[in-house]
């Protein structure tokens, strides 16, 4: 590791117990100045955001996500201010008890320290990790990729201005250069970064798990299903599939594949209407196929191919799968499926439920878009990422997933025999 790089993560986790003594409603009083920064200066930041894009292909699925508009950035800043509204996560009481011995026990909620974040495209993750790692008591550090240098420079100048604004130490948050030899660096950066979250395409994702030598939790790629069942509604799926599809195609939470029941193939054009508007090219097994063939455009239907299911298009794309059972689209679901959101459209309650309870994902949906897997959707504020494993967080990450807990013990000279 260089000294240069050792000497930022060495004041990042100085700044880090600094952080433990700022009290909750100053935290509060900073992100809403940040916010209201980020608002002021959004003609530098956008200008800066423009350079970025500038270098990237717009057909890129990334280029969505890369993109800022003065709509975004208003979205961003009313996260910020959502969580500066939140109660503060750390010092809850998680478990009190009293020993035999006169001993008391207490399991406070309390910050992990240093978080470091590795991410591509999505300079509005520099915003959405400061603000909730800063409400949570962690210090970070910020490792982006270059397709949003300039774009996460501009936030970074923000958030720096303020923290100075208010006397307090920049090493809050910090942004590493973006170039590989930093990332190897940060992956081994043991004793200064006490948790790493991954947050990007599956390669970058898979890179990160195999090479960090510091925990890490993983922000999965959203392979995402939708099952139209037997029983289910044709106007709650028309409206259902369309939003999880078109939305915003670059995020992980849009839809991957329908699974469709055969019984039900007589309605598919009905279901997928809408997507022709956005123009949406599905990719269909045979018998969802013969059912759309001349009844949805011809330029946008192909045919399914063995590479098709199991693909994250991030892309007006779209799979569709014919089963002939309940039991059939579970089993599709539980191959293909990354864990991150699968929904039912079902008016059999029955049915509901027992996808509910058997599909192994961190979110499952009953007649709900797949689009709603977002950490401002489910009342959190803003999200660091979405958890696709099982330890410690799964699904949408918020200031609860970036505490741990330690023991306080108490006693009055009490010894062990």
């Amino acid at each position: 590791m260089k000294d240069s790089t050792k000497k930022i993560f060495q004041f990042v986790k100085d700044a880090s117990q600094e952080l433990l003594m700022i009290k909750d409603e100053r935290i509060n009083e900073i992100l809403n100045t940040v916010a209201d920064q980020i608002l002021k200066n959004s003609d530098f930041i956008l200008s800066e955001n423009q350079k970025d894009l500038a270098r990237m292909d717009k057909s890129n699925p990334k280029y969505d996500r890369l993109k800022l508009t003065k709509e975004r950035l208003e979205g961003i800043a009313a996260d910020t201010k959502k969580v500066s509204t939140m109660p503060s996560p750390l010092n809850r009481i998680l478990l009190e008890s009293k020993r035999p011995n006169n001993m008391a026990l207490t399991k406070i909620s309390v910050p992990f320290g240093v978080i470091g974040i590795i991410y591509e495209a999505r300079p509005n993750v520099s915003i959405d990790v400061f603000s909730l790692c800063l409400k949570s008591g962690n210090a970070c550090i910020l490792k982006g990729g270059s397709d949003a240098k300039d774009s996460n420079n501009a936030i970074i100048h923000v958030i720096h201005s303020v923290l100075k604004r208010f006397n307090l130490n920049t090493h809050f948050v910090e942004l590493l250069p973006p170039d590989r030899e930093t990332t190897a660096e940060l992956l081994e950066a043991r004793g200064f970064v006490d948790l790493l979250i991954p947050r990007g395409s599956k390669g970058l994702i898979n890179f990160v798990r195999e090479n960090a030598k510091i925990p890490v939790i993983e922000t999965g790629a959203g392979i995402c299903h939708t099952y139209f069942d037997e029983f289910g509604d044709t106007k709650k799926g028309e409206d259902i599939i369309n939003n999880a599809k078109t939305r915003r195609v670059s995020v992980c939470n849009a839809l991957d594949c329908l699974i469709i029941h055969e019984k039900r193939l007589s309605d598919l054009p009905v279901i997928c209407n809408k997507l022709k508007n956005s123009n949406v090219i599905i990719y269909a097994d045979k018998k969802s196929y013969d059912a759309l063939d001349k009844k949805y455009p011809e330029s946008l239907l192909k045919h399914a191919t063995d590479d098709t299911f199991g693909t994250e298009f991030l892309d007006y794309k779209m799979a569709i799968k014919t089963v002939s059972c309940f039991e059939e689209a579970l089993n599709h679901v539980r191959i293909n499926s990354s864990g991150h959101s699968e929904c039912i459209i079902t008016e059999n309650h029955e049915r509901a439920d027992s996808f509910l309870k058997r599909v192994d994902a961190a979110c499952v949906y009953h007649n709900v878009s797949t689009a709603f897997t977002d950490g401002a959707q489910f009342g959190l504020g803003a999200e660091i990422g979405i958890s696709t494993q099982k330890l410690h967080a799964r699904g949408p990450m918020g200031l609860e997933e970036l505490t741990t807990y330690k023991w306080i013990i108490k006693g009055d000279g009490q010894i062990r025999s």
